[in-house]
């Protein structure tokens, strides 16, 4: 696994599938998912949320959005000559308003929203919030898998999943994770498809 100045980290194989670099090297023999479970239906919700720290992840990143759209009312304020401020003050009243509402009520939305679950066989997923979208990527169509942790993810302690697979879809992510959780989900994904080429061949 490499770890760029982005705080991103990459798997990597090697092309016979015997071992996996992270943190070291390990034996992808010893990286276990969790054991078959019954069949279930492909609609069914995944199992698992994402950790509750995503609720403050998500929230200083829309702080840091609506902070932005502000300083650009401030800019605005300061060049625009004319000499009423009611745009400005109608402007901004509807910024506040719509601002509270985002901040206070989208991370926890998504948080309601993000679930994953990982078996022997494929990965689920299911995120967003006013748009939502759930997913099914079998294990035999991943291609690469890639733990990534930004500023502010890094200040709470988690990391994003994100799995590559053969489809025109594009990928799967996965947001929120505790890191520990993180980095054991990039192993055991990595062993699976690793073990899944194997039988293929």
């Amino acid at each position: 696994m490499q770890r760029d100045l982005a705080g991103r980290h990459t798997v990597v194989g090697d092309p016979a599938g015997a071992r996996l670099w992270h943190r070291g090297v390990v034996d992808v023999r010893d990286e276990q998912l969790p054991p078959p479970q019954p069949p279930r239906g492909p609609m069914r919700e995944p199992a698992r949320r994402v950790s509750t720290r995503a609720i403050g992840m998500w929230t200083v990143e829309a702080l840091v959005g609506v902070t932005v759209l502000l300083a650009g009312q401030i800019i605005w304020w300061f060049i625009d000559d004319r000499d009423s401020r009611t745009a400005h003050w109608l402007v901004g009243a509807l910024w506040l308003v719509l601002s509270i509402a985002y901040v206070v009520v989208m991370p926890r939305w998504r948080y309601r929203v993000h679930r994953w679950e990982a078996t022997q066989h494929a990965i689920y997923t299911q995120a967003g919030w006013l748009r939502q979208e759930r997913r099914i990527a079998p294990i035999s169509r991943v291609q690469t898998i890639d733990l990534e942790r930004g500023p502010v993810a890094q200040l709470f302690r988690l990391a994003s999943v994100t799995v590559t697979t053969a489809s025109a879809a594009g990928p799967l992510s996965i947001h929120g994770l505790d890191l520990p959780v993180a980095q054991q989900l990039v192993e055991s994904l990595t062993a699976a498809a690793i073990r899944e080429r194997g039988d293929a061949t």
